[in-house]
């Protein structure tokens, strides 16, 4: 197993969140968790190894994308000018995922500021049914898009973990 059922981070032996948006957060911080679990213990060349070409695809790709994916839901929240990419042009969040420490340093401090500053928005927002941004789109629907997109980068990642080192899990 990927991790002791006993040690695993994820694991609350059973209790479960109450409510609509107690559950879709603990389902963001469970995924959130699971990406980084799967990062752990790799250098950068690992961590920015592409295991199917032609695909840009890596792990530290994935965390670079993470953090603009962070900022693009925010972006639909806050009023004014939308905050600019991190990363340039399309696909530069994979493109620059490269072997280098600065790089990998750089990418899990903005996937965590990115993070944190999309919580912090979304924090003033307890009911999941209301309206927010210019579009007016439901908080819920922000939630359920962010757990949606961890959840099918986290796929990504066991099997990129896999052509890395071999490694499998839950």
């Amino acid at each position: 197993m990927w991790a002791d059922p006993d040690e695993d981070p994820r694991n609350r032996d059973g209790a479960c969140a109450v409510g609509e948006l107690a559950t879709l957060q603990e389902f963001l911080r469970d995924y959130r968790l699971t990406l980084r679990m799967k990062c752990e213990g790799l250098d950068p060349e690992q961590l920015a190894r592409r295991s199917v070409p032609p695909s840009t695809m890596s792990l530290l790709g994935l965390v670079r994308h993470l953090a603009e994916v962070e900022r693009d839901w925010r972006n639909w929240v806050v009023p004014g000018d939308p905050a600019p990419k991190l990363y340039g042009a399309r696909d530069a969040d994979f493109e620059g995922a490269v072997a280098e420490q600065a790089v990998v340093e750089g990418a899990f401090a903005d996937l965590a500021r990115e993070q944190a500053a999309t919580d912090a928005v979304l924090a003033g927002y307890p009911d999941p049914g209301a309206r927010v941004g210019k579009d007016a789109i439901a908080v819920r629907e922000l939630w359920v898009h962010r757990v949606e997109e961890y959840a099918r980068h986290c796929g990504h990642a066991d099997l990129l973990r896999e052509c890395v080192d071999g490694r499998v899990g839950q």
